[in-house]
Parts: structure tokens; sequence; C-alpha cells
């Protein structure tokens, strides 16, 4: 056993997060921490690290434990570059054995090229790298202090800010087997193990072999479940519905107890005392089933987005549109329509005009070549940031929810700011308290709650699950499908943009876009777009010229075998693509979502289909190397 936690509690003021929480790590776990905002997952995940002391029970850990811990917000010095953060992640890392500086630069330049870091990420500041490399960093830092083999890996919210082909990354880097060099979740030496806090349900299905959920709907505040985010769901159905029955025959045995109880003395005077203490026992039991229950059906925010109900079939159409910043084309040529019912996914890797191109298409700002024809009257469009308008530290709750009165109008109806609130799970006390002591997903709340009040005909969501908890995504998404207006959905939640992008549109970075037919072939662009930016863009001297001629003479060969493999790659891939494509139709079928043995057979068939396209890529990118 890494790492054993018995019966450990956290309060935090006055508030008690957990209470009695077991948990163990073995070699070979990876192990996903879920659970609604507010739940203590962060702070459970410091506690396991060392990084925090509990307020009650034991955490033991193996003797010599190599554990490392990425906190969810990546802070690097700022006259560093990438490759020195992890020269000093080495140099006072978790090891035992002391490691000097020339050692330490040999850890960290192999962790920096196993991580997909070039000579240009490395030696750029580590400030200034975008959120997804700082992420690579971060984590890349982390496993220098284990000297690039850590016995457990600790992530919290690990896939923030990296786009899919950085979640694709990730995830084989976790689930790379013993000994393969991916550097933590089973790699980098026999029985690597890591714990990882995410909301992201695509990665929990690829990735974990327990799934932990932390939540008072439980009755020892946890529930842990071995296999995927499936299997999870499925034994997690099947305890809150026990729980409920539970209750119900509770309920009805408690009614028995207090009518009997309310009998006068005289009649209960022959009655054994123990029949007493044992109705007030059960008195208490239902007391603390029926606070289980509502902490298991209330643990979602109540979203619904507001919509004119215009039933303009076009509300946007873009031709020929291209726009370039600071000498660089973001994308051109882009061809597209947008109407009532129409859901556009809007993928490609961190800095390559997403949201540039929202700004184009709502407005604020003129595409340098193209047209953009928005529908007259001009529709009403509502945009979801990710760059979040900031409020005042000091501003209260109350008046960010409601910033003229106490009431707020929602579908014509007047409510007042309590009712309000607690439609997205704030407490009555909260609404006085000032938002800089909110969490980040209570902020998220805040900003939906905003948005809900305005009604759209195109409603942009850009990057809308930072910070959201399992159960609010899925009353989202529940709300984003009913929504009768368009849709323009910048994510890289998976799971999401499976549920509901009725068209893809993948830039590529390097000016270059596409409508495609899969989330799978988004990736594959971005996988693909990001080989060819590590390839640097120089003009090549004489000299380079001629060696450039030169090199089919000194060329790498593949062995027949490999030949023959490489030459029959794209045909896989597009074979396995099709498969994809297939399962998810399957997946998508009611009558298959309607028979729980053909369900899990259906998300098995997917799973596997989407493991054999990443394998196949990840081995096309192998033997393309070798002709390097």
């Amino acid at each position: 056993m890494l790492l054993s936690a018995r019966s450990i509690s956290r309060t935090h003021g006055v508030q008690t997060l957990f209470e009695g929480v077991s948990l163990s790590v073995a070699p070979g776990d990876r192990i996903g921490l879920i659970g609604p905002n507010g739940a203590g997952k962060s702070t459970l995940l410091k506690l396991l690290a060392g990084e925090d002391q509990p307020d009650a029970g034991s955490i033991v850990r193996a003797k010599g434990l190599r554990a490392v811990y990425v906190a969810q917000h990546d802070t690097f010095p700022e006259t560093m570059t990438a490759r020195e953060v992890v020269i000093d992640g080495a140099e006072h890392g978790v090891t035992l054995a002391s490691m000097d500086h020339h050692e330490a630069e040999i850890i960290a330049d192999m962790i920096l090229d196993r991580l997909g870091f070039d000579a240009a990420h490395a030696g750029s500041l580590a400030m200034e790298l975008s959120g997804g490399w700082k992420k690579r960093l971060s984590i890349a830092r982390g496993l220098a202090r284990a000297a690039g083999e850590p016995d457990l890996l600790m992530l919290d919210e690990p896939t923030n800010h990296l786009d899919l082909a950085g979640i694709e990354w990730l995830a084989s880097l976790l689930t790379a087997p013993a000994g393969a060099g991916g550097g933590g979740g089973g790699s980098g030496g026999s029985g690597g193990a890591s714990i990882f806090v995410t909301h992201d349900r695509a990665f929990l299905e690829r990735v974990a072999t327990r799934v932990v959920e932390l939540s008072r709907a439980y009755p020892l505040g946890t529930l842990a479940v071995d296999g995927n985010y499936s299997d999870f769901l499925r034994r997690k159905a099947e305890f809150l519905d026990a729980q409920a029955k539970a209750e119900q025959s509770m309920a009805n045995q408690v009614r028995q107890d207090l009518a009997w109880l309310q009998r006068g003395a005289k009649a209960r005077r022959t009655k054994a005392k123990s029949r007493i203490e044992s109705s007030y026992g059960r008195i208490d039991e239902l007391a603390e089933l029926k606070q289980r229950n509502a902490a298991a059906a209330g643990n979602a925010a109540r979203v619904d987005f507001n919509a004119t109900d215009r039933k303009t079939r076009k509300l946007i159409s873009a031709r020929g549109v291209s726009k370039s910043y600071a000498g660089r084309t973001l994308f051109k040529d882009v061809d597209l329509d947008l109407g009532v019912g129409d859901c556009l996914g809007l993928l490609g890797p961190n800095g390559s005009g997403k949201t540039t191109l929202i700004r184009v298409l709502t407005g604020e700002i003129t595409p340098d070549s193209g047209t953009v024809v928005r529908a007259d009257p001009a529709p009403r469009i509502v945009v979801f940031s990710q760059h979040r308008k900031d409020f005042e530290p000091t501003t209260l709750l109350r008046d960010a929810l409601c910033p003229v009165s106490d009431q707020i109008r929602f579908r014509g109806q007047p409510m007042h700011v309590t009712a309000w609130s607690r439609r997205f799970l704030f407490r009555d006390e909260q609404l006085a308290q000032p938002m800089k002591s909110l969490s980040g997903g209570e902020l998220a709340r805040v900003h939906i709650a905003r948005i809900m009040l305005e009604p759209a005909d195109v409603l942009v969501l850009d990057e809308p699950t930072n910070d959201l908890d399992i159960p609010t995504l899925e009353a989202m998404e529940e709300a984003l499908e009913d929504f009768p207006g368009a849709l323009v959905l910048v994510t890289h939640d998976r799971a999401m943009l499976d549920r509901l992008a009725t068209e893809v549109l993948a830039l590529d970075g390097r000016g270059g876009s596409a409508m495609v037919a899969s989330v799978d072939q988004a990736v594959a662009l971005e996988r693909k777009a990001e080989r060819e930016r590590s390839v640097p863009e120089s003009k090549p001297t004489p000299a380079a010229s001629q060696q450039a001629r030169a090199a089919p003479q000194t060329r790498r060969k593949l062995s027949y075998n490999e030949q023959r493999e490489y030459d029959a790659m794209e045909r896989n891939i597009a074979e396995a693509e099709a498969l994809v494509a297939s399962a998810e139709k399957r997946v998508s079928d009611p009558s298959v979502a309607s028979d729980l043995a053909r369900m899990t057979r259906a998300c098995a068939e997917l799973s596997d289909a989407q493991a054999l396209v990443a394998r196949l890529y990840a081995r096309w990118e192998e033997l393309e190397a070798k002709l390097a």
C-alpha cells in the first residue's frame, strides 16, 4: 500500500468540509476524485500530499514514498525559463539521494523531451507560456521532483487550460504501462499510481481505474467504485436508489414508533426500555437518511437559459472571413451559417484564434477580409466569456446576483434574491459574504446566474466548463440541449461536445480551418498542428539547402514490416475512426440507452475504439520520428 488515510476530517472556519473519510492508494491505481463544488476535493488532495494536516484521523505513507503534488494553479518565478523551472524541481526534489546541477539538467532535459517541449518552449520564460504549456510545465516540474519516476502523482484539475490534444497527451501519460517512460500513473517504474481531481467525464472514462466521489450524500462521506466513470454512474444510481428506499422503509417504521410513543405512560410501562431506545435511534437514523438523500438530489444548480423565441432560420452567416494579429494569420476563408437549432463546436489548439473568431462573428471586431451578415433586426447575442468579468473583491454576493434591488425578473416573473441564489446552491448566509470568499466554482455559478437573465437568440459559451462540478455541468448540458436559439460552444470538454455539437469547426493554429465530422478528426488536426509548430520555420541557408538535397541519401529507413505498417497507417486510422463513429451512434441510440447491459457494452466498445485511434496516432508519430 502506497498511502492510507483513515477517518480524516477537515473544517474550514465554522464549516465542516468532510469528516470520517477513508481512502487507500495501491500501486497501479489511477483514482479520479470527483464531487460537488465546495465538498473539499482540493483540500483532501492537499492533505493526502502532506501540504496540510487533517483536523482528525491519520494518513500513513509507505516508507520512502516518492509522491509529488501538482496544484490547480500554475505559478513560476517570473525570471525563470521553463527548463530552469524543471532543473530547479529536480534539485529540490523528494528523492532521498542528493542531485548535483549536472544531473538535474540531464533529468530536466529528459522530462521536457518526454512531455513534448521543443527548444523554443523549453527556452521561453515560464510565465509567458500559454495556459496549456504552463500546465505541462507544472507536471514536468512535479515529475522532476521525483527524478522522473514518482510512485504517486497527485494532480488537481490537470485538464484545465489543456486543449483536446493536450488532454489526449495527459491521458496517454497517465495510462502508459510500467517502464514505458511516461513518468507517472503507472510509468517510470513498477507500480506508479495517480490521484487526480477532475470534472472531465471523458478523461475519467478513459483514465480512471477507480472513481471516488466526495459528498455528504454518502454515510462515510465518499462512494468509491472500481472501474471507469460508466461503472461509477451505474453503481451510484444503484446505491442512491437503495438509500431512497431505505428512507421510505425507515419512515414507515418511525410512524409506527411515534404512534406507540404517543400512547399514555400506563400503556407504555409494560414495554421494554430497549424498544424506546430503538425508536429514538430510528428517528435519528431517518433524519440522517433524509439529509443524505437531500444532498444527493440537490447538488446541481438549476440552469435554464432564456431565449427570445425568435423564429428566423439564419441568424449569422460568414463568408471568406480572415483575421491576422501581429503579422500572424489566425484563420482565413472561414465559411459558416448559424441558425436556430444549430450548435457550432469551435475547436483548435490554444492560441489558434477561437476567441477572436467569436468576436468577429458577434461584431465586436471586423475581419480583415470576408463578410459577416447578421439577420435583420440584429440577433440578440449573449456571451459567456472564459475571461469572465471580475467582481470587486468586496462586492457582496447579494449585490453580484442582484445589483439593482433585492428582486430580479426571470422569464417575466419577479423573484427575491434569496430564492434566486438558492437555484445556484448558495446558502442564505452567503449572501452577506464578499465575492473574494467564493471558490472558483461558486464564481462560475454567479456568472451563469447573470447571463440567465438576458434573453438571447445566439448564446456564445467560451470555455463554460471551467471550475464547474459534474452535476452543474450536466444541468448546463440539459439546459443547452433545450435552448431554442443558436449556440456557439468553445470547450475542451469532450463529453459536452459529443452531446451538443451539430457541427465542428476546427482551427489548426496556422491559419487553416476545416468543418469536420467528429471531435476525433478535430483532435487529429490539433495533434498535426502541434507537430508542425515544433518544426522551426526559418529560411534555409545554402549549406542547409545542400544538406536537404543530400538528406534522401542519409535518411533512416524503416524495416520491411514497419514500412508496410506506415503505408497502411492512414487507412487503418480512417477505419478506426469509423469504428468510433459507429460506437458513438450506438451509445446515443435510445433503445440502447434504455438497456443497461447493451449500454455498458456500447460504452466499452466506444472506449476501446477511441483508445485504438489514440494508439494508431501515437504509432504513426513513432514511425515518422524514425524517418526524421
